[in-house]
């Protein structure tokens, strides 16, 4: 597939084509679109070949069913070659297609033919608020899984951030269900148009790594619905994804992986899933009641795979009579099934892919350089002036650090990945004395134990004293510099799955670091390259230019230098809040994370901004926040008209205004208000979204569409989402915390 959006999808429910118009102009209203501007559809699991299947599993001995159920290496499940059924080839893939790995066991083959492009990880793609960059995200990893041969990328990675401080916030998209939703869509659709299986993970309610492997996690009904189930709602209603990966953890009691009401009754009979169901790596627990819950495939390492559960222990199962053999040949039909859509059988020409190709490292780039969130510049030091630069001082170890690979979880192995240092050398001229100081060690302590209760989990310790020579060399270049860059915050061997961090404090004595830098140069620009939010409250009041990056994939170096010098204007926004003190973030306001074997999310319906917004807290910085390079203006708003019946949507008519110098893109941002609501709901709830370029000094009327759907609580007693009669409130801004413009309709 070509590797670049096909524009078939509009971000957010944003439906007319931008148009310019003078400030003073009165706008008007925009006609409802075509329908086919307001969708962008997945491509279902395939019944085609059903007659064909039942003769295949007719055919099959029972050893070569149960084959097909389970791992029978690291990332393939047996085929039968007899009858012309393949292996079912996986790979890790949220940063990009992983490695290729021993068949039995996590060493590398050391193969010359595997290296990828690296991606920035899943908060940089959400930190776009772009949709169209989730697209091309999806279509260029799925490009890459196919070139090596790939029929299922275990991607994306879509639980909801609930806590700062999660060992994968960095690899997940944000802390709300609707932009979670709206990047979820067009990733898959993207990837799968690969002749590719998406497999959407952890489902569900997977939020800590905390004991990940047995906590019971406890959520409420209408919470789980709102709040953790939505992306994967709509992954498999919307963009028909072909898998899905169960969780390690337990839900009300029952581990997730066999879990017959998360699984039978919600995933296959409300949503109509029509896919299979991967464990997450040795997340089963048993046979026949893994099996009959409606697991699909079990995967693993800790043991030989024909003592997996689904393998010789099921097999006995059959034998014994305590499962029948009507219900494995039920799971190999579905196995069969996303085989023929996927297209590894059948005969159909099948997409061939590309790996690590330019195109490939430009979509990288185009991804990276809308996620760079400018949080602060107060004195204009951005971007920078490289003409009248004579030097620079880049202090900071990650200035130089790589993240493609490092931590405990799947990384890439890339033949580019351009650190800010390589960035700025490659983008300024040669005139420019750039001088490069480490500054901070990144060093580790011995691993310790953290107690929870009754619980202790492994933790990753830094040691946070400065080396005084290099912090000497680190004042030195910046005094003598015309400006200086630090280039601090988290790596990812500090953020990684299976261990949640301690606190918000930033490791190996940055802090101080930053302060003395300051101190000596207060042209000093800092940049934070991180997953999750950290407590930069004290660099914030005494910084005048802060910088967001994230890990950002092969080509983030140039992109972050880009930004830095004005080539791009910044328009990333924040995926979560940024909490002053992780005891103002809700799961730690409630003392609800992370429990010990049980945990109970206390804070219900209040995540992340909603918390914050309606307990009326303030954050260090808000959910949806970014500047720019250019200052914008949301003015006029109107919907088409004020009384809606619950099925109707409202279209939004909204002129935003570049009132700067340069040209720049700004994401409008609708949080919706229920007044007089019966039940308890959040203070706001966003509900639509837009980013939109608009040139320098222009005004652009953009429409945005809510589906009134959309603004539906879910109600318990009738088990059934119910729009309530009422007022409604429109909240239109740029973050959660900003509020330009409002629109006030009723719902009769």
């Amino acid at each position: 597939m070509a590797s670049t959006t096909t524009g078939r999808f509009l971000a957010a429910g944003a439906v007319l084509l931008l148009t310019a118009c003078q400030p003073s102009e009165k706008p008007e209203i925009p006609a409802p679109p075509m329908e086919s501007q307001q969708t962008f559809k997945g491509i279902p699991v395939t019944r085609a070949h059903d007659q064909q299947i039942d003769s295949l599993v007719d055919q099959m001995t029972l050893d070569e069913k149960v084959g097909m159920l389970h791992g029978t290496s690291m990332f393939t499940t047996a085929g039968v070659a007899r009858l012309g059924i393949p292996e079912l080839k996986m790979a890790d893939g949220p940063l990009g297609v992983r490695e290729e790995i021993s068949r039995d066991s996590w060493a590398p083959v050391g193969a010359d033919d595997d290296f990828a492009t690296y991606y920035p990880a899943g908060a940089g793609l959400s930190a776009t608020w772009n949709p169209d960059m989730a697209y091309r995200f999806g279509s260029s990893v799925g490009a890459e899984a196919r070139a090596r041969g790939k029929d299922v990328l275990l991607s994306p990675a879509i639980n909801i951030i609930r806590t700062p401080l999660g060992g994968r916030t960095y690899e997940y998209f944000t802390e709300d269900p609707f932009l979670n939703r709206k990047l979820t869509v067009p990733f898959i659709v993207g990837l799968q148009e690969n002749d590719v299986a998406a497999c959407v993970k952890h489902y569900a309610a997977n939020n800590q790594e905390t004991n990940r492997d047995f906590v019971d996690v406890q959520i409420d009904e209408r919470t789980l619905r709102e709040i953790y189930l939505p992306a994967f709602k709509a992954a498999v209603t919307e963009a028909k994804a072909h898998t899905v990966m169960g969780a390690y953890n337990k839900f009300r009691g029952e581990y997730l992986c066999e879990n017959g009401y998360m699984l039978n009754e919600v995933l296959r009979e409300e949503w109509g899933f029509e896919g299979i169901v991967i464990s997450d790596w040795a997340a089963v627990h048993s046979s026949v009641h893994a099996l009959e819950s409606g697991l699909d495939i079990e995967m693993g390492t800790p043991k030989p795979f024909n003592e997996f559960f689904l393998a010789d222990p099921l097999i006995d199962s059959v034998k014994a009579g305590k499962i029948s053999e009507a219900e494995i040949d039920k799971h190999v039909k579905r196995i069969l099934r996303v085989m023929f859509t996927v297209k590894s059988m059948g005969g159909e020409a099948r997409e061939k892919g590309s790996l690590g190709t330019e195109a490939h490292f430009g979509d990288a780039y185009a991804i990276a350089a809308e996620s760079v969130v400018l949080l602060k510049n107060t004195q204009n030091l951005l971007p920078l002036n490289a003409e009248g630069m004579k030097s620079i001082a880049v202090i900071g170890a990650n200035a130089t650090k790589k993240n493609a690979l490092g931590g405990y979880g799947a990384g890439v192995k890339t033949r580019r990945e351009v650190t800010p240092l390589e960035g700025l050398k490659n983008r300024l001229p040669a005139s420019v004395d750039i001088r490069y100081a480490e500054g901070y060690q990144e060093r580790y302590a011995p691993r310790r134990e953290a107690v929870f209760g009754d619980v202790t989990q492994q933790r990753v310790e830094t040691i946070d004293t400065l080396d005084p020579e290099l912090l000497n060399e680190a004042l030195e270049a910046a005094k003598s510099a015309d400006v200086a860059v630090i280039f601090a915050g988290s790596n990812r061997d500090y953020e990684t799955e299976a261990s949640d961090r301690a606190d918000l404090e930033l490791p190996f004595g940055q802090e101080t670091l930053i302060e003395k830098v300051l101190g000596v140069n207060p042209n000093t620009i800092v940049v934070m390259i991180g997953g999750a939010p950290f407590d930069i409250g004290r660099i914030k009041e005494k910084a005048s230019a802060l910088v967001w990056s994230w890990y950002n994939g092969s080509e983030g170096g140039n992109a972050l230098a880009d930004v830095l010098l004005g080539t791009v204007n910044p328009s990333g926004k924040l995926p979560w809040t940024m909490p002053k003190r992780i005891e103002d973030s809700p799961a730690h306001a409630t003392n609800s994370f992370p429990g010990d074997a049980t945990v109970s999310y206390a804070e219900g319906l209040l995540v992340g901004y909603r918390w914050f917004d309606t307990k009326n807290i303030e954050p260090l910085y808000p959910f949806g926040y970014g500047l720019s390079y250019t200052t914008f203006e949301i003015g006029k708003a109107a919907p088409v008209r004020e009384a809606y019946s619950a099925t109707d949507t409202v279209y939004l008519s909204v002129e935003v205004a570049n009132t700067g110098r340069r040209d720049g893109k700004e994401v409008v941002q609708v949080y919706s208000t229920a007044r007089n609501s019966k039940v308890d709901r959040p203070a706001k709830e966003l509900k639509g979204f837009r980013k939109v370029f608009v040139p320098a000094g222009e005004t652009k009327r953009i429409a945005i569409a809510i589906p009134l759907g959309d603004l539906a609580y879910y109600n318990v007693a009738r088990g059934a989402w119910e729009v309530e009669p009422g007022a409604y409130q429109f909240s239109i801004g740029t973050s959660s915390r900003d509020t330009q413009a409002t629109v006030a309709i009723r719902v009769e």
